[in-house]
């Protein structure tokens, strides 16, 4: 805490140690305030300004300092001045000390709880930001919590000190007349009980509904305005319409299956969208193909003799039509029709807020719901590098449609899929050349994780070019020239094929969103609020084109939301639970992570522990010789509290799911070493790094003591363990 700090919290403490010290609080009370009436009335008849300018003030000092009285004064309010002078005097008394106290407590405490709490406040500090000045207002119309809380607790949130006191004044003002007014009438008040009558309570809760009455309202003028132009059906086809057949929509269209509602969905492409078909599955196939091909190559790490292995690229691409095949039947139209979910192919487009054109090749079809989603993925990213456009170029989405080995293959990308694929091809045989604009691998990961896996991709023969873009494309007889730069200027790169893995950008083309004017990010994603709802409340997104995350889990996550916020929003809407989202790059070794990482704990300020044990010092991962690797864990300063993870290592998207559930029910790393974990298991990496974290919190004073007691009858000495 700083000098200023500190001064300001002994000022406040002094007044508020003369205030007791001093019994000043006999002042407050009903039975002195109606035994010095009379005096006080006199005093007042011949110094009005000067009675004023006490009152006032005093009222100021008592409210700054949450002083109990507040009640009694305002009651003083009413019996002194009356009840219009009473209600001015009061009203801005009373709201420029809560004001100074709010001040207060946001200097002494706001940045230390801020940065404390970061994390758990994101959410609430968002709220804050956007419905902060209507909560408030509610607080203070229902007498419920006690005003100098609330001064406080809004003081650790980012509202402006300008809305706090307007908010503050007009919100009081109710509960200021109704004690004034009663304060007119003091003789006849015993105790301050006896304000809170059945009906001035009542009165209270009216108030405080007031707000949400309020709310109601103006949600119905902003209904009104938005579908103002469009005509809505009296009638509906369906409670749901579905746009896309992928992780998100699929879930959406099963979830309302499983309700009863009656659901469209829609796929112009293949189902089970780009997981399927272009995305995961197949990726994961040519990674084991690929892993499979190494651990051959290492054959004699192992106390093996064999040939070096032949790899039939067409073989290893059957195979990864084959995974897809196996998988197919759990996405298949005639499984969601089973299911109860009407399956159309076509493409679809929203020309209503109800009404959605679905065209396939015989025909041209138009449904109404009352609700629609739109999941319809994403696709790859292709940046507008001069020649590019010349270049046959691949894609995660066509990439599976090659049967021969790249000889020489040029990756532009240091992302989860550059990375994948670059390190695959290169197991595979493949000459690789990756390119990555940033001085790292993998920029949202670790730097340590960075690190460790560039040395793997280089070790299986990846000519890494870190800090490079690629500023042109040519063609000549040997093939394409890629032109790649960095500071110290220009390099040639020959290659036969080009993979661009620069990211993915919301697949929303098409759709009809600019007609109804419906807003999109500008990487294709659409706009949506904390109920994936877009700019009509009905009309919903989720998965890929919707974002912030483009993971296949996180779009399942959505899916719920978006479903259950569709069909009974207007009952209960439920905002998007993204506290704890996961992700791996299924590289090796893999890199996992869930929350924060140190860059981040950096960037943003936040005070972290880390915690690190090496996967070196693993009895499994030596005898699987997958010594590489570590678990970083980051907690709270002093607690176990984790406030992520990240694993580097074989396997290590499996091992982070422990942490996921410890976070996501907030188990501390004291219930993960209390968990027996079998052994030998690589899951026993994650008890290991408790085990670390506990070994740097032992209480060692009290370990002494336990020493002293072992000892005291033992003869000798005894060697101290090294620290």
């Amino acid at each position: 805490m700083n000098k200023k700090k500190v001064l300001v919290a002994c000022v406040v403490v002094a007044l508020l140690g003369l205030f007791f010290l001093l019994d000043l609080d006999r002042f407050l009370t009903l039975d002195y305030l109606q035994g010095s009436l009379d005096r006080f009335h006199a005093f007042y008849a011949e110094n009005r300004f000067l009675t004023l300018a006490v009152f006032f003030l005093t009222y100021v000092l008592v409210t700054a300092l949450s002083l109990p009285g507040a009640a009694v004064m305002t009651l003083a309010g009413g019996a002194f001045f009356g009840l219009i002078t009473g209600v001015i005097v009061v009203s801005f008394a009373s709201t420029i000390g809560a004001t100074l106290a709010f001040m207060v407590a946001r200097f002494l405490l706001k940045d230390t709880v801020q940065n404390r709490f970061a994390e758990r406040l994101n959410a609430i500090n968002e709220g804050v930001r956007k419905d902060g000045a209507f909560y408030l207002f509610t607080l203070r119309l229902v007498p419920v919590f006690p005003f100098f809380l609330i001064n406080l607790v809004m003081a650790l949130t980012p509202i402006r000190t300008w809305t706090f006191y307007w908010v503050s004044q007009l919100g009081m003002l109710a509960g200021t007349v109704v004690y004034v007014n009663a304060g007119t009438q003091l003789a006849g008040i015993t105790t301050t009980g006896d304000l809170l009558s059945f009906n001035l309570i009542g009165a209270f809760v009216l108030l405080g509904l007031f707000p949400w009455i309020a709310r109601a309202i103006v949600n119905r003028i902003h209904a009104m305005r938005v579908y103002g132009s469009w005509k809505k059906p009296k009638q509906f086809d369906r409670n749901l319409i579905v746009i896309g057949a992928g992780s998100a929509g699929l879930v959406t269209a099963y979830i309302a299956a499983t309700v009863n509602a009656s659901v469209t969905l829609v796929e112009k492409g293949a189902m089970g969208g780009d997981c399927l078909n272009t995305g995961c599955v197949p990726s994961k196939a040519l990674i084991k193909s690929a892993r499979v091909n190494s651990y051959i190559q290492r054959a004699a790490d192992f106390g093996l003799n064999t040939g070096p292995a032949e790899v039939d690229f067409a073989r290893v691409m059957r195979r990864v039509h084959s995974v897809i095949k196996k998988i197919e039947p759990h996405d298949s139209e005639q499984r969601y029709r089973e299911l109860g979910v009407d399956v159309r192919k076509g493409n679809a487009r929203l020309v209503s807020p109800w009404e959605v054109e679905i065209l396939d090749a015989q025909e041209t079809t138009r449904l109404t719901a009352q609700n629609i989603v739109i999941a319809t993925g994403g696709e790859p990213v292709a940046p507008p590098i001069p020649g590019l456009d010349q270049v046959a170029y691949l894609t995660s989405d066509n990439l599976w449609e090659l049967t021969e080995l790249p000889d020489r293959l040029l990756v532009l990308g240091g992302g989860p899929i550059g990375c994948e694929l670059a390190q695959s091809f290169a197991k595979l045989g493949s000459r690789v050349t990756q390119v990555e604009m940033a001085d790292r691998l993998l920029a949202r990961e670790d730097t340590e994780a960075s690190q460790l896996l560039a040395q793997n991709m280089i070790a299986d023969g990846v000519d890494l070019r870190l800090g490079y873009r690629a500023t042109a494309f040519e063609k000549d007889d040997s093939g394409v020239v890629a032109v790649i730069e960095n500071k110290n200027g220009q390099v040639r790169i020959s290659c036969d094929t080009v993979l661009v893995a620069l990211g993915r950008k919301g697949h929303t083309d098409g759709l009809g969103l600019s007609e109804l004017g419906i807003g999109r990010n500008p990487n294709g994603t659409v706009v949506v609020n904390e109920y994936l709802e877009t700019r009509f409340p009905n009309i919903h997104a989720c998965g890929d084109a919707a974002g912030p995350y483009q993971f296949t889990h996180t779009a399942s996550h959505q899916a719920w939301f978006a479903a259950v916020n569709s069909l009974f929003g207007r009952f209960k809407k439920f905002k998007v639970d993204y506290r704890v989202i996961p992700w791996c790059t299924f590289t090796s070794p893999g890199v996992a992570r869930v929350g924060i990482n140190e860059q981040e704990a950096k960037d943003k300020g936040i005070n972290i522990e880390v915690t690190r044990f090496g996967m070196d010092e693993l009895d499994r991962a030596i005898a699987d010789g997958t010594e590489q690797g570590f678990v970083k864990v980051f907690t709270a300063p002093g607690t176990d509290r984790i406030l992520g993870v990240t694993i580097v290592g074989e396997h290590a998207g499996d091992l982070i799911a422990e942490y996921v559930l410890a976070m996501k029910h907030k188990l501390g790393l004291n219930k993960i070493l209390g968990t027996i974990h079998i052994y030998p298991t690589l899951a026993e990496a994650n008890k290991s790094a408790a085990g670390q974290w506990k070994k740097a919190h032992a209480p060692g004073r009290l370990l002494d003591w336990v020493g002293w007691y072992l000892h005291r009858n033992i003869k000798g000495q005894f060697p101290r363990k090294k620290e």
